[in-house]
């Protein structure tokens, strides 16, 4: 694994890795990655090999010029297959999984090495970027005085995905983000500090207790202090996610509290089924044990696909293909285990409540880690008994709107919520 950097300081490197402190410097000395500064004023073409100059338009500061790092990543592309990366508070951001795509197409082959380029003052002239860089990498929303640091950031990233540099395989495999999460704390002895002990599952001796307790640790500490992650990894899961849509008229509430069945309306069948279409919904399920109510909407879906409606439009008839009526939340579960062999992960939505509400995208990673399709329930009338809510798996957060009305129809309701399943 091979890393050239362009620098007007190779010192700096040289200094980095020479005593074999930590894992890269002790690869280097192994032979196993090779770290080649190039000094970019050698390829300058004046006598004081200057490699800055004044910027056209004037603005403060100096700019690095042009030819001295175009020769430069000429010269390394005449004798091996590079790819040339500028580090660049405009480029893509370093990640975990960036860092193992470079790592992967390194080992690959895709490319012999990789050249960092390392700015210096106000910037490198933008004809070098349409000349010679493949792309443009960034560490982080911050600005250095060079990027002299942000590349052995970049290289020990990298580096670290090469089998052999860590001491255990697995070291990469666990680490934080490996899976757009971070890791479980960490404990060793001694077993209690000043009052402090460790967890007693870590000292069970059980390893799926303890599997458990570190996918739990994870998920609660990056929910607490990167949320960002779990959003992106929902949003890299939401493509495979399998989502029904249930819409219940028992048992729910009516404003005293009590319980009650409530009446199917025909824009709810209309409607729902369109949304249900459009965010391609595995089936979506109209929950009512009225068989007069079923009558009704086992009608209207007959129209639209066997009828009249048919013919007068196909569209419609199209929306009603994956609508179905069943009696029972229970015969509705049964339906989706027939079809996937697994129990749904039920998620309620609500207006309204104490609940410990959940985001989408962190449904999205809980129903991904149970393996399970998500059942998004929709209620009526003022809302879903208790007894519904014990059943379930995750309750969404509600939609709040700008004022302080709180009345939208769940027809809306189903159309908004499923975009936010998958589009966050």
């Amino acid at each position: 694994m091979k890393f050239n950097v362009l620098t007007i300081f190779p010192k700096m490197f040289e200094r980095a890795y020479q005593d074999g402190q930590g894992v890269v410097a002790k690869s280097i000395l192994k032979g196993d990655i090779a770290v080649k500064p190039v000094d970019i004023r050698s390829f300058a073409n004046d006598k004081h090999r200057s490699t800055d100059d004044y910027p056209y338009g004037g603005g403060h500061g100096l700019v690095m010029k042009v030819e001295p790092v175009v020769l430069a990543v000429e010269s390394i592309n005449s004798v091996e297959k590079t790819r040339t990366i500028m580090l660049d508070p405009r480029g893509k951001v370093l990640t975990a999984k960036v860092a193992q795509d470079y790592a992967g197409s390194l080992q690959n082959g895709d490319y012999e090495s990789i050249t960092f380029i390392c700015g210096r003052y106000e910037g490198l002239d933008e004809r070098a970027y349409d000349l010679v860089i493949d792309e443009t990498l960034s560490i982080g929303d911050f600005i250095l005085t060079g990027g002299e640091i942000a590349a052995m950031v970049a290289i020990e990233s990298i580096a670290r995905h090469k089998s052999g540099v860590l001491g255990d395989e697995m070291s990469a495999v666990e680490d934080s983000f490996s899976n757009n999460m971070l890791e479980q704390p960490h404990y060793t002895r001694p077993w209690t500090f000043r009052g402090l002990a460790v967890p007693d599952v870590l000292k069970s001796g059980n390893p799926l207790l303890i599997d458990a307790w570190k996918g739990e640790m994870q998920k609660s500490v990056t929910r607490k202090q990167r949320p960002d992650l779990i959003r992106q990894r929902g949003r890299d899961l939401t493509e495979k996610l399998d989502i029904y849509v249930g819409l219940m008229h028992y048992p729910m509430v009516d404003k005293r509290g009590d319980i009650v069945g409530t009446s199917l309306t025909n824009m709810d069948i209309h409607d729902i089924s369109r949304s249900c279409m459009t965010f391609d919904v595995s089936r979506y399920f109209i929950i009512n044990p009225q068989a007069p109510q079923q009558e009704v909407a086992m009608r209207v879906t007959k129209h639209w696909k066997e009828g009249a409606g048919l013919a007068y439009n196909a569209n419609r008839s199209e929306a009603f293909e994956r609508t179905d009526v069943v009696s029972s939340l229970f015969e509705c579960i049964a339906h989706i285990r027939t079809a996937t062999g697994k129990k749904p992960f039920i998620v309620l939505t609500t207006a309204s409540g104490d609940y410990d509400f959940k985001a989408p995208y962190e449904i999205v990673c809980d129903a991904h880690d149970a393996d399970a399709p998500v059942l998004l329930l929709f209620g009526t009338g003022w809302g879903f008994h208790e007894s519904v809510f014990q059943m379930s798996d995750a309750v969404a957060s509600p939609i709040n709107g700008r004022g302080t009305y709180n009345h939208l129809s769940v027809r809306s309701a189903v159309a908004i919520m499923l975009d936010r399943f998958v589009n966050f």
